[in-house]
């Protein structure tokens, strides 16, 4: 409601002067102060308009305010109303605009009565119904702004529980291997500190018989020389024996980092995804009155009112010879269309623009409906098979199998019904893929040839 609009007399506003409205003419539509409102009903012409104070014009919600008699574009009084476009026109407008219209009636037939029919009359009521409708939808709303901020909460938690996770396992197996790596090097570095003693001790026992070398010839005697000497041998023996086995075999540490590891790093390009998965709404209306308000509300056209018209052609490059079989426009508005002559599914921008070949399919495809995300799904009739096809990585990711040759196919993201040439049906749950044949359904009665 407008209620703090202030309005100004019309007529007193041609002279430059605001003095306050105190009275509307429905009418004349035009706002009068106390002085020109005067003038106005002693008028032989308007005496017997109705008015209304300016207090209750201003409770008029605004788009009411706005409406005229008069047409704004011709500034003659408006004769007809449209039912199509739900507009008053004036003569000049169906001349202009409303050719084609064919359910124009004259606007005093239309406004007959109005305010005393049924309609009007159920009108509080519908609004108070229609304000029922938008607390409850604002309610439903806001619980579900709720809901999605507790998925959104569980959502992070969820992934940095997974982060911990990984982080915990890393350093478990990080901490396995340098355990494995201290075991080995401190096994490898013992050895060879053993052998490292040992040729110590031999090379102090050379030192000292090199500085008694004299000693030895002049002092000592001969069996002592000869035993001396076979010492030494021993000694120069158990280094050579030494060299020609293992134990100077050089042995090197070196760490093997696991593929598993390498490859989380190289092909692993996201956490994971986010979707939105649609679900059947719980919000519940109350339903208005089908024959309410029939001179108030636009009726929806009937087929006959419709007018077709052209909105794209799809281009393809001059060498492919399309033999479609089925077509399909996904939510982001790109098409798909099942050729086969290659047996392939083609993808098409928005402009009907070739984008590339999505899929090339052993058998031909018959059929094509979208499923969820960036998800479709191909009927193989021959193969008795269901194709799902990701059109974003232009793979077959699932091959369902069934009983009964696949001709068309429907989807509400939950569930696939695949029909067969007969009066035998199949329903797919998505969820587990089980499969329910659904007897007595009237299938496809006349087939395509390949």
């Amino acid at each position: 409601m407008a209620l703090s609009v202030k309005h100004f007399c019309t007529i007193c506003e041609y002279d430059g002067i605001s003095n306050t409205a105190v009275t509307w003419c429905t009418e004349c539509e035009v706002c009068f102060c106390g002085d020109c409102e005067k003038t106005h009903s002693k008028s032989g012409l308007s005496k017997h308009h109705k008015t209304m104070s300016a207090d209750n014009y201003k409770r008029l919600p605004t788009f009411m305010q706005e409406i005229r008699s008069q047409c704004r574009d011709h500034n003659t009084i408006n004769e007809f109303y449209c039912s199509f476009h739900a507009c008053p026109c004036c003569v000049q407008c169906v001349t202009d605009k409303h050719k084609k219209c064919q359910d124009m009636k004259p606007l005093s037939d239309t406004l007959h009565q109005v305010k005393s029919s049924a309609s009007v009359q159920l009108f509080e009521k519908d609004l108070k119904n229609v304000k029922e409708n938008l607390d409850t939808t604002i309610m439903y709303l806001k619980t579900r702004i709720s809901t999605i901020n507790i998925q959104k909460t569980k959502a992070i938690e969820e992934i940095s529980y997974m982060r911990k996770s990984i982080n915990d396992n890393l350093n478990k197996l990080e901490q396995n291997i340098i355990n494995d790596l201290e075991s080995k090097h401190s096994k490898l570095r013992a050895n060879m500190a053993t052998i490292l003693q040992q040729m110590e001790q031999g090379s102090s026992q050379i030192d000292q018989m090199q500085s008694q070398f004299t000693n030895l010839i002049q002092h000592a005697t001969e069996l002592q020389m000869y035993i001396g000497l076979k010492e030494i041998e021993k000694t120069a023996k158990y280094i050579g024996d030494l060299e020609r086995t293992e134990h100077f075999i050089e042995k090197n540490l070196e760490v093997n980092i696991s593929s598993a590891l390498q490859s989380f790093l190289q092909d692993v390009k996201s956490f994971g995804d986010i979707n939105i998965n649609t679900t059947s709404s719980t919000l519940r209306l109350k339903t208005g009155r089908k024959d309410q308000a029939q001179h108030l509300v636009t009726e929806i056209p009937g087929i006959e009112q419709i007018k077709p018209s052209l909105l794209t052609r799809l281009t393809s490059p001059k060498d492919m010879k399309l033999n479609i079989w089925a077509c399909h426009i996904l939510p982001d508005s790109r098409i798909v269309i099942l050729d086969n002559n290659k047996k392939q599914l083609v993808l098409f921008s928005n402009d009907g623009i070739f984008i590339r070949n999505v899929v090339t399919f052993t058998k031909n495809p018959c059929d094509v409906c979208f499923v969820r995300n960036y998800t479709v799904a191909v009927t193989l009739r021959a193969a008795n098979q269901i194709a799902l096809v990701d059109v974003e990585k232009n793979k077959i990711i699932q091959t369902i199998k069934l009983s009964h040759e696949c001709y068309g196919v429907s989807s509400d993201g939950k569930t696939l019904v695949i029909t067969s040439a007969g009066s035998q049906c199949t329903s797919v749950n998505l969820n587990d893929m089980s499969q329910t044949i659904l007897e007595g359904m009237q299938g496809i009665s006349t087939e395509k040839q390949e």
